[in-house]
């Protein structure tokens, strides 16, 4: 019983449907009709202009934001657990040609104003430093909490006042906009986001994510960018039309609604070893080294977090009897 990861989740049927559809000729790279309807897609989802691009990955749609912020001699604040610092192999000083990433804390992996203006307050003035021109955050962040749409503009507030350019890791956004229960650009660029990682493959993609511009000049040279990180591909008809999929009649929240409603279903049977509030699809439990053996051999498969504790994710296909009996396998420890 799956609950290791909302990656491992399968394609879903309407996006293989969609890559079906898109066979026949088209021209090649990004010329296609596909591609083409990117922009006016996320437009009308936003409710403001914008520029959306297709990439294959998260990591290449979070480093190619952030080449298009940081010059090679400057920094990108985010938080000490950003996916950018612990999950992306230096991918980031890697599409930068080697900007450098400044940590900051807070609960629950998120950041505020005021952790953020304390960490840059240590950051040093003059050529001999390293100068942040930008900041990243993660929604949902990497302990499955959210931003409100007031915390979201806090941090815009506070990278305005500083002279920052303002992206967002969205990997599980939908999941965070399902949570909200608000609008996209309400837990985005209504707080000044002016770059968005769009995450789909978490969501029933299949290797497809959008990276959307709220600011135009950084797209001509993510354009470059993009190709000269090999990140141009041939048919990348077949990218946007997954993407097209998943956002005809809000697939991709009615997918998100799924995973949070089940990873609600494990918190409540969770409820006093929560080690996070849980606000999205990933549910981490304080658990012994003999209680996670012993899920495992009731057939449960889950990460180990740390020495004391697991995560549990769940996905947009996630099983109402699987989950139901991870629940009941967990009030019953």
């Amino acid at each position: 019983m799956p609950f290791m990861s909302d990656n491992a989740a399968p394609v879903h049927p309407a996006v293989w449907s969609a890559m079906q559809a898109a066979d026949g000729p088209q021209p090649p790279y990004d010329g296609d009709s596909f591609s083409a309807a990117l922009d006016d897609a996320f437009s009308a989802l936003f409710a403001r202009p914008c520029a959306a691009m297709w990439v294959a990955s998260g990591t290449a749609a979070n480093c190619l934001a952030l080449a298009a912020m940081v010059r090679p001699y400057e920094a990108v604040l985010c938080h000490e657990l950003a996916h950018i610092e612990r999950d992306e192999c230096g991918a980031p000083g890697f599409f930068t040609h080697g900007a450098k990433l400044i940590l900051a804390g807070g609960d629950h992996a998120k950041m505020t104003p005021e952790t953020a203006r304390a960490r840059l307050a240590r950051v040093g003035v003059g050529v001999e430093h390293t100068p942040v021109t930008a900041l990243s955050i993660t929604q949902a962040s990497e302990a499955g909490c959210v931003y409100t749409p007031g915390e979201v503009a806090a941090m815009g507030a506070f990278a305005r006042e500083k002279g920052l350019r303002f992206h967002m890791d969205g990997a599980r956004f939908a999941n965070a906009v399902a949570y909200l229960g608000c609008s996209p650009a309400a837990a985005s660029c209504e707080g000044g986001v002016e770059a968005l990682s769009f995450g789909f493959v978490k969501n029933g993609g299949m290797g497809a994510e959008a990276l959307v511009f709220f600011a135009p000049d950084m797209i001509e040279v993510t354009r470059f960018n993009r190709k000269r990180a090999g990140h141009l591909q041939s048919k990348g008809r077949y990218l946007a039309a997954q993407i097209l999929a998943m956002l005809k009649g809000d697939l991709w929240l009615d997918n998100a609604r799924h995973a949070n409603a089940a990873a609600g279903e494990i918190a409540a049977a969770a409820a006093g070893r929560l080690i996070h509030p849980v606000e999205a699809n990933e549910v981490f439990v304080a658990l012994s080294a003999a209680e996670r053996a012993a899920l495992r051999e009731a057939g449960f498969a889950f990460y180990d977090w740390d020495e004391t504790a697991a995560r549990f994710v769940t996905a947009w296909n996630s099983d109402e009897g699987e989950v139901m009996a991870l629940a009941k396998a967990l009030r019953g420890l």
